[in-house]
């Protein structure tokens, strides 16, 4: 079996985009942790599975790197976006299906096999915080933590204890993030469950960085800024009745390469 598939990245957070509305593939765990493999395969942190579906633009299916299907991946759904554009599925308005249910997105912009694309997440509540610490659900779980140089942080070695520790558990383990907070940006940092590694971006953890700042400072009516290793994502949101609420994720979006495998 041949495989047709695109390489994107959303702020350098890189994916493998396989077309399967004809149903044509079939990839199971090895396949997909082979295909997103560094050395030996294509390389990437996750695999998205475009689907037909019957009331909505299209349905989106993600994997984590080790082959699992994941969560809601927030650059994965931007980049699943731009995708969909490049096949002709959509204009630049889209609404899609994921795991965590519908999905509105925009396209803003548009250059050379680059986007700038915005999504709807989904509304946010229950958010625990305990000594400055917060862990709160954005599709994903994610761990926040505040620091004040993000540059002296073991990245992987924190944040893999964190992500295994008794105290996740029960969520099957959990995402960190480490934030360092500037009077411009904050810069973030991000240890992924199921890549397991540290990312160049993360979409939901920016999206739960940024409201764990907003409960922090309790600042809730301006944009906030991330700066992530693989470049800037943009978060807006409302907040009324301990709920936010009409959160949007917004950053770039590039088409790296096509081909086969």
């Amino acid at each position: 079996m041949q495989i047709q598939f695109s390489k994107y990245h959303g702020a350098g957070n890189d994916f493998i985009l396989v077309d399967n509305r004809n149903q044509e593939y079939t990839l199971d765990q090895e396949l997909i942790a082979k295909l997103c493999e560094r050395r030996y395969g294509i390389g990437a942190d996750g695999l998205m599975i475009l689907e037909n579906s019957e009331s909505y633009d299209f349905n989106m299916r993600y994997y984590n790197s080790d082959g699992n299907e994941g969560s809601m991946c927030g650059n994965g759904g931007r980049c699943i976006v731009a995708f969909a554009k490049d096949l002709e599925i959509i204009a630049n308005i889209t609404e899609f299906t994921a795991v965590d249910g519908l999905h509105k997105a925009k396209i803003n912009s548009s250059g050379i096999n680059t986007y700038d694309i915005s999504l709807n997440m989904n509304d946010v509540s229950n958010i625990k915080e305990e000594d400055n610490i917060f862990f709160l659900d954005t599709g994903s779980p994610h761990h926040i933590e505040f620091v004040d140089d993000i540059s002296k942080v073991d990245v992987y070695n924190k944040g893999k204890q964190i992500r295994y520790s008794d105290k996740y558990k029960a969520n099957n383990g959990t995402n960190v993030n480490f934030i360092e907070a500037t009077a411009s940006v904050l810069k973030i940092r991000t240890y992924e469950r199921g890549v397991e590694d540290e990312t160049h971006a993360c979409g939901t953890g920016a999206t739960a960085a940024a409201i764990a700042f907003a409960l922090k400072n309790k600042e809730y009516n301006k944009e906030v800024i991330l700066e992530a290793l693989g470049g800037i994502l943009r978060l807006n949101f409302d907040f009324n009745n301990n709920i936010f609420t009409n959160i949007v994720l917004s950053g770039p979006t590039k088409l790296v390469f096509k081909g086969k495998y």
